[in-house]
């Protein structure tokens, strides 16, 4: 039977490989900007996230890259712990993906503006003869699901004409997002808890 740190690194490499795969693929494939509509609620639409979530970007790019991956150092150490202490398979499981997906962003923060040349008004090359768009550090998160599921009508306040859940993510985001709210719903007691687990 598959040991739970086994289950556990199998499940972080699992997101990581569709997470990059799919972003090279947008990368090489997609002018920025670009999108195919799959559904009126869903598009794969093609864009770079230059620093924090949805696009914010007033801590410099070098400091918040570091710091992603500090935490995401403290974030590994924490499933060590958790595994060697016994905590229940779920619960690992929540905190791997949120690692996998932070991993994930701090790949594309890191790397992607040296192996990647601009997506303006082209396709990426992979690798470019030339070098990236940019040194270490100093790269963008690809994002690419979009799903516009509707627009508020005019007469509603503050959100009129609006969009209802419009920001763009990836999937290194969205293992991020359920693993926090799995963690916050299934084991907020645990959480809460100073004690162990048996």
């Amino acid at each position: 039977m598959m040991s739970v740190g086994k289950k556990s690194i199998l499940l972080i490499l699992a997101v990581l490989v569709v997470d990059q795969m799919l972003k090279i693929w947008i990368k090489t494939n997609f002018e920025l900007g670009e999108n195919v509509r799959v559904a009126s609620w869903f598009y794969i639409y093609f864009v770079e996230n230059p620093g924090m979530a949805f696009g914010m970007d007033f801590i410099p790019k070098t400091f918040l890259t570091l710091f992603r991956i500090v935490a995401s150092g403290a974030i590994g150490y924490g499933i060590y712990y958790t595994v060697k202490k016994q905590y229940p398979m779920g619960f690992i499981a929540c905190v791997s993906l949120i690692f996998a997906g932070a991993v994930g962003n701090i790949i594309d923060s890191t790397f992607y503006g040296l192996i990647f040349d601009s997506s303006y008004g082209q396709v990426a090359t992979f690798f470019p003869a030339d070098g990236g768009y940019a040194p270490v550090f100093q790269g963008k998160v690809v994002d690419m699901f979009y799903f516009p599921l509707f627009t508020f009508p005019e007469w509603v306040p503050f959100f009129g004409g609006g969009i209802f859940f419009s920001p763009v993510f990836n999937i290194a985001d969205s293992a991020i997002t359920v693993g926090v709210a799995c963690l916050l719903i299934f084991y907020r007691k645990l959480l809460d808890d100073k004690k162990e687990p048996k």
